[in-house]
């Protein structure tokens, strides 16, 4: 009988462990926090608050991805905004990994923004 293979199950078994709600909102709230982080450079406001984050997946073995886009198609940062994203969400510890993919389905539009990012930029 091979002694690895019960060691083996049960790591397996570990890491298929559903996230628990608390760990899933407490999670959720430090990628809101880091994404916060993250600004389009013409505009002074983050992407979160810019709606530019359409949707964040994370499985139950806490790897992150994300699907965001720009407020143009033709946004001079647009090869390098993902890569921010993806380093602000990296240094959550908690994060096994984080994949940023840009879609433009549906466009951005500024019905997208926050009423936050809307006092920001004086648009009320």
């Amino acid at each position: 009988m091979d002694d690895a293979a019960p060691v083996e199950t049960q790591a397996q078994k570990a890491s298929e462990t559903p996230l628990s709600q608390g760990e899933l909102d407490a999670l959720t709230d430090k990628l809101i926090e880091q994404l916060k982080t993250v600004y389009d450079p013409e505009i002074p406001v983050d992407i979160y608050e810019l709606g530019l984050i359409y949707k964040v997946d994370v499985s139950d073995e806490k790897d992150v991805v994300i699907d965001m886009t720009l407020t143009a198609p033709g946004c001079p940062v647009a090869g390098e905004m993902p890569g921010w994203v993806e380093d602000a969400i990296r240094v959550i510890p908690e994060v096994k990994s984080c994949k940023v993919e840009l879609v433009f389905d549906p466009p951005w539009d500024p019905s997208r923004m926050s009423d936050e990012a809307k006092l920001q930029l004086n648009m009320f």
